[in-house]
Parts: C-alpha cells; sequence; structure tokens
C-alpha cells in the first residue's frame, strides 16, 4: 500500500503546484495575453501529466528500465475485440443521449443539445487520445491494479474514482476552468461512477491503457452532445446541478453497479515488471 499512497500524494503535490501556478500566471479572464498564454500552458500541461510523470518515475525505481517499458507498452499496443473499442468511443454518448430521453419523458421537452457535429468530436477523440496518457498511465496504470491487489477490483475502482475526481478539485474554483462554479459533489458522484466503468473496461480488456485512453477522450469530448453544465453558483459544493447533470449520474450509477456485479472477485495483479490480469469464471464474463 505505501507504492500507491505515495503515488497520490506525489500526484496531488505535483498537480495542485503546477494547477496554481497556471491560474496565477494566466491572471483573470479579461487580461489573458499571448505572453501569458505562452507561459502559463507549460504549467497547465504539466499538472496534466504529473499522474503519468509520477507513476514512470516510481516504476522505474522500482523495477528499473524494463518495469517502465512495460507499463509505456500499454499504452500503445491496440488490443483485439471491436466490441471494446465500440465501448470505449459511444458509452458516454450512449448514456447523454438516454438522459435527453428521460428528460423528454420527465418534462415533456427536449433538453438543449450541442452544436458540435460529429465529425468535430471523432477528430477531437483521435487528437486527445494520446494526451489522456498523461493521466490514465497514473491512474489506471500505475494505482488501480495496486489498489486492487488490497481491496479487490470492484472497491478499488470506487476509491480511486473518489481520489481522480478529488484531483480536479482546483479547477472549481480557477475562473478560466470549464468546472468553475459547477457542483463539485455531483461531477465527484458521476466522474466516480465512470471510474468504474473504466476499470471494467480495464479489467475485461486485459489491462489495455490505450482503451481507457479513448474511453476518458470520448466522454471528454461528447459529454456536451447534451450539455450539463448549470448557470455557476459562488460555492463549488452547492447541489446546483441541472436536470440533465442529476440524469446522467443516475444512469451512470445504474451502469456502475452492474459493471461492480461483474467485476466480483476478479483480480489485477502487478508482477514487477507488468500487470497481469486474471480473469474471472467464463459464467460471470459479459
Amino acid at each position: 500500500m505505501g507504492a500507491v499512497l505515495n503515488f497520490f500524494t506525489l500526484t496531488y503535490i505535483v498537480s495542485w503546484i503546477f494547477f496554481i501556478a497556471w491560474a496565477v500566471v494566466s491572471g483573470p479572464t479579461a487580461s489573458m495575453t499571448s505572453e501569458r498564454a505562452v507561459l502559463a500552458t507549460p504549467l497547465l500541461l504539466i499538472g496534466v501529466f504529473a499522474p503519468a510523470l509520477v507513476a514512470l518515475a516510481l516504476t522505474f525505481r522500482a523495477d528499473g528500465r524494463a518495469g517502465t517499458e512495460a507499463l509505456i507498452r500499454r499504452a500503445v499496443e491496440w488490443p483485439g475485440g471491436a466490441r471494446w473499442y465500440l465501448f470505449a468511443l459511444g458509452y458516454m454518448a450512449a448514456i447523454k443521449l438516454a438522459a435527453a430521453a428521460l428528460h423528454r419523458i420527465v418534462t415533456g421537452a427536449w433538453p438543449p443539445f450541442g452544436q458540435e457535429t460529429v465529425l468535430i468530436m471523432a477528430g477531437a477523440i483521435v487528437v486527445s487520445t494520446p494526451v489522456q496518457a498523461g493521466e490514465e498511465i497514473g491512474w489506471r496504470g500505475y494505482a488501480l491494479p495496486r489498489l486492487a491487489n488490497r481491496v479487490g477490483l470492484p472497491v478499488a475502482s470506487i476509491v480511486l474514482g473518489v481520489i481522480w475526481a478529488s484531483w480536479h478539485l482546483p479547477f472549481f474554483f480557477i475562473p478560466r476552468a470549464d468546472t468553475f462554479g459547477q457542483s463539485f459533489p455531483l461531477y465527484l458522484l458521476s466522474v466516480t461512477a465512470i471510474s468504474v466503468a473504466m476499470a471494467w473496461l480495464y479489467w475485461r480488456s486485459n489491462g489495455s491503457l490505450l482503451l481507457t485512453m479513448m474511453l476518458h477522450a470520448a466522454i471528454n469530448n461528447t459529454k456536451d452532445i447534451v450539455p450539463s453544465a448549470a448557470s455557476p453558483t459562488t460555492s463549488s459544493f452547492a447541489l446546483n446541478g441541472s436536470l440533465v447533470a442529476w440524469l446522467t449520474a443516475a444512469l451512470l450509477w445504474i451502469c456502475a453497479v452492474y459493471f461492480l456485479i461483474q467485476m466480483r472477485g476478479a483480480r489485477l495483479e502487478h508482477g514487477s515488471r507488468a500487470v497481469e490480469v486474471r480473469e474471472i469464471p467464463t459464467s460471470a464474463a459479459v
């Protein structure tokens, strides 16, 4: 447990230092200049990539070059199974469209839909998938197997979800961030459910970080098919979510319960050089 606690502690320290530095250097939104942007952007990127940087550093210290290369390899290898790619690309879109349908049933009216075209979203997913290595190598590649080895995969997916969501907390107080003034408790609820789905995909794809990166990118770029954001409030700890946001969270948790049941008895074991994924009996598989 010491290794994963070290990872969480160092990741929070490094990321939050650079997130705060990014906010300070960027300054108020109205005063943003190109010079400030040039200085601020690298600070944000270092903060975002801190989970991977810390994970790679700890892996190199413990397992050397071979262990580090094995961790990186899981982020670039393409696993088999077209259904896992379809799940990664379509999961959040399906949740959002279902939330829109429920909104129509509950209120009698459709919620506002986003303006991005399918082509733009697809291009954004392609471009941003590699960027998600900055988080996924750390959260799913390093932390999840070690937590699962201690408490089991279902519990580990929930614990990691809370930690992962809380890592984003500074963005709820930085005016430049798109989550500024939004409801952090509702965000925490939704992201924890997403963490369960990502752990399930990681397990079912035999430890593929590339697929979790793809799912992460697809979530970021399809979530606004039906926007959930509410009007900003003075307290990010208020429960000020829109109806779409609450419906989305409910649907994410309905799916999460299914994934948690599926993951009962599953084990992710990290060896000295790679993660070995142990399957549950076939009768419990999808």
